[in-house]
């Protein structure tokens, strides 16, 4: 099978499409045929080795001390169910199918992928049929960092949220979800990027180009940093006094009733997820040079078999 497999950290280029052994299902996974994948934070951090000086030793020691132990990236995945394993009962061969692959052997970065029915760190669940492949691909990642980070923040109705970095993946969720909570959300983007983050809810907008947030009269219940480029000191200046600031830098943790709830506001059309570019496999350098460029819009996919 086609996979895109990386033997050292570095640049985009390090990724290679090779063909390699095609997985077979252990009693308790099952077989993806891989749709659809995409290009997360996550998998530009591993790839480029890009962590935090502080952390930088753990995550190496974790993620492959002189080379990555996870030769296959990416993080979130959409497809159909071609094996299972004797002892797997939630799902069936046929089932279209999405979720993570957070802290499995492999990521999605190809045409195959095993998957546990259930496990500690990661999620699948059935995908809606209404909603399409490369929709459902880039709703675990970002959707579920937005909507922890959200209830760890305590939103609820009436509050004011302002949304640092809103035009990206987790806070084109983190917009969309501020408004099904009833909030009032301001985005802050950039120019080109306003009317895009506009269409999402927002109530207003904020070009960080042209004016820093901390200066801003308007006190906020809730600062959110979808982008991790901001920090809680400079949110203080904006937070009421018992406001609460969250960052994508926090630990979140992934729960399947996440992927559900975020599942059905999609389906019900309340959440749409934000797609920029579509590469196929065979274009994961240029998409991860894409994604380098900090331009990106909402979500990257990579089109593995087209469905």
């Amino acid at each position: 099978m086609k996979a895109v497999i990386y033997e050292k950290y570095g640049k985009p280029n390090v990724l290679k499409l090779t063909n390699i052994k095609k997985p077979i299902p252990k009693d308790n996974e099952v077989l993806v045929k891989v749709v659809a994948t995409s290009v997360t934070a996550a998998d530009v951090r591993l790839r480029a080795s890009d962590f935090p000086a502080l952390f930088w030793l753990p995550a190496r020691i974790i993620f492959g001390l002189f080379k990555p132990n996870k030769k296959i990236l990416g993080h979130e995945f959409s497809g159909i169910i071609e094996e299972k394993g004797k002892n797997v009962t939630k799902f069936n061969i046929d089932d279209a199918v999405f979720g993570t692959t957070t802290m499995l052997k492999s990521g999605a970065y190809a045409e195959y992928l095993c998957v546990p029915e259930t496990w500690k760190h990661g999620v699948m669940a059935l995908k809606p049929k209404s909603i399409s492949f490369k929709h459902a691909t880039c709703l675990p990642i970002g959707g579920m960092t937005a909507l922890f980070l959200l209830e760890k923040a305590t939103i609820s109705k009436n509050k004011k949220i302002l949304i640092y970095g809103a035009s990206g993946s987790v806070g084109s969720y983190a917009v969309q979800l501020a408004k099904h909570f009833e909030t009032s959300a301001t985005g802050v983007c950039s120019s080109k990027n306003m009317e895009m983050v506009k269409n999402l809810g927002a109530d207003n907008l904020l070009d960080y180009n042209q004016q820093d947030y901390a200066t801003l009269d308007e006190k906020y219940d809730i600062v959110f940093d979808a982008v991790g480029k901001t920090t809680k000191s400079k949110a203080k200046k904006v937070l009421k006094k018992a406001g609460v600031f969250v960052s994508v830098k926090m630990m979140t943790k992934e729960k399947n009733e996440y992927l559900l709830k975020l599942a059905d506001l999609t389906k019900n059309g309340k959440l749409i997820p934000f797609i920029d570019k579509v590469y196929p496999l065979e274009n994961i350098v240029k998409a991860h040079k894409y994604v380098d460029t900090g331009r990106k819009r909402g979500n990257v996919i990579i089109e593995i078999n087209k469905k």
